[in-house]
């Protein structure tokens, strides 16, 4: 039987943008199905403790550039460290990937070429024509995906939803892989442990 990992996840974190590939290399080659779940970390993080970017003390703030740096080079992703657009409304981007989702196809690969197209290509959510090109890059259709899809009211629920089911699972940050034991990875940097796990007998 196939392995569901459940992936809470949010574009607007380079973290997650830099794990995004090498983790669905890890699901491919583990035959791992990846459930999507576009949470909001704001929330997750006045839960469990967590500060956002900007109320961390400087040497925090200071670490996580250096740490950025450090991941860069290891996965070979030319990610840019502060990007124009970021911070940024991520909203309309994060409802593709929900109807994308629902409708069956690779959210996973979406949320890769819409990582990209802020943390590379340094390009804003708020334009409707990039999201389009980030969902053609990965074989989508954006225009379709919308119609075909439940309306913005019901994604934004299903959004908070997954953000709610993120803090019951315990998870704090971003990204996270859960596994069907409740075994959290959190962090780009576990993907080697959370591939050792899935390699074990269930």
């Amino acid at each position: 039987m196939t392995t569901t990992v459940d992936y809470y996840m949010t574009l607007t974190s380079p973290w997650t943008y830099l794990g995004s590939a090498p983790f669905a290399e890890i699901a491919r080659r583990q035959n791992v199905s990846v459930n999507v779940k576009p949470c909001k970390f704001g929330p997750i993080f006045d839960q469990t403790g967590g500060l956002p970017l900007p109320k961390r003390s400087p040497q925090r703030r200071a670490y996580r550039m250096m740490e950025l740096k450090r991941w860069r080079e290891v996965r070979g992703v030319p990610l840019t460290l502060e990007p124009k657009h970021f911070p940024c409304d991520d909203t309309a981007a994060t409802r593709l990937v929900i109807a994308a989702k629902l409708q069956g196809k690779d959210a996973h690969k979406l949320s890769l070429e819409l990582g990209r197209a802020l943390w590379e290509r340094e390009e804003t959510f708020a334009d409707q024509d990039i999201i389009a090109s980030a969902a053609e890059r990965a074989g989508l259709d954006a225009a379709a995906l919308r119609a075909g899809g439940p309306s913005d009211a019901e994604l934004d629920a299903l959004h908070a939803q997954y953000t709610q089911e993120a803090v019951a699972a315990g998870v704090f940050g971003a990204p996270s892989f859960v596994l069907p034991s409740g075994e959290i990875f959190w962090g780009q940097d576990r993907l080697e442990l959370l591939e050792r796990a899935l390699k074990q007998p269930a």
